[in-house]
């Protein structure tokens, strides 16, 4: 469904989906991460990406001998892509102090439908077939995720309001990354955008007077190495393979997740339509895989 790429799909394609899922499972443990933290919410999304640069870097001149020199077009597409990610973070990570981690991590994510939309629209077409029923019961399996977790009152509503905001600069960080990963190798790609969203985010905490030296460390580490270096780094490598309603439907794994943590860790109960709603992602998962679900590249 999606247009041909530069790069071509080797035998390391193989291995994108099983990368998606893996890569969802380590971004919904994030939330915990920055709720855990004792810093303020924007200077914890900086630390996510301050301490993953040196290790990002590294694997990017590992992988990619050019992977300073993508040109000026590429590259400035990296940078704004890296702008949008630190304003997804600074609005994500403040919704996820103030809602519960489930509906931060639904709302955060509404950039998977809008991601796959994209897709579309890229590709001039319409869902069809394995595609229209696997993106149906994604919606549903969400909508019972939002109408079971969701609670009207105005703190979490404000948290809600931030992670929306956070979904739809996740989506543009997801097109401009979309675009760069036609050509580059997905460490180079990372290890720029993340480059170039460290910084925003640091100013703005320092403007509004966030605590940014922390007490703990280790949330942060784990946050960094989880979210940043393991979780964007399967996520940006899978992209390259898979067609964007496929990373957008895989996104919808983080939720479910999230919800569990947030059960366990922080008594935000889950009920059997939480229950329900995570079947019927999964449902759409291996259903896009099958064949008619265009779940690799055409």
């Amino acid at each position: 469904m999606h247009q041909s790429r530069s790069l071509p799909i080797n035998q390391t394609g193989r291995y994108a989906f099983a990368a998606l899922i893996i890569s969802n499972l380590f971004l919904a443990v994030g939330p915990w991460m920055v709720r855990l933290s004792d810093v303020g919410s924007v200077a914890a999304g900086f630390w996510r990406l301050a301490l993953a640069i040196p290790l990002l870097l590294l694997f990017a001149r590992m992988t990619d001998k050019q992977s300073f020199r993508p040109g000026w077009a590429i590259g400035a597409m990296i940078v704004i892509g890296g702008l949008f990610f630190a304003a997804d973070l600074a609005a994500w990570h403040t919704g996820i102090k103030l809602t519960k981690l489930a509906n931060a991590t639904l709302f955060g994510n509404s950039s998977s439908f809008l991601f796959a939309a994209y897709g579309f629209i890229a590709a001039r077409m319409l869902p069809r077939g394995m595609q229209t029923l696997a993106l149906i019961l994604a919606g549903l399996g969400a909508a019972l995720l939002l109408g079971s977790s969701y609670e009207l009152s105005a703190r979490p509503l404000r948290g809600d309001l931030f992670a929306i905001l956070a979904g739809l600069f996740y989506t543009f960080y997801l097109i401009a990354i979309d675009q760069a990963r036609r050509t580059l190798k997905p460490m180079p790609v990372l290890a720029l955008a993340t480059a170039a969203g460290a910084l925003p985010l640091l100013l703005l905490a320092f403007v509004l007077g966030e605590q940014i030296i922390p007490g703990a460390w280790t949330p942060l580490i784990l946050l960094s190495l989880g979210s940043q270096v393991v979780g964007q780094g399967l996520l940006v490598y899978a992209m390259g393979h898979l067609s964007p309603v496929v990373v957008g439907l895989g996104m919808l794994t983080q939720p479910a997740v999230t919800a569990m943590i947030g059960w366990l860790a922080y008594d935000e109960r889950l009920s059997l339509t939480d229950g329900a709603g995570a079947l019927l992602i999964c449902a759409a998962l291996v259903l896009i895989r099958l064949p008619g679900g265009s779940g690799k590249q055409a």
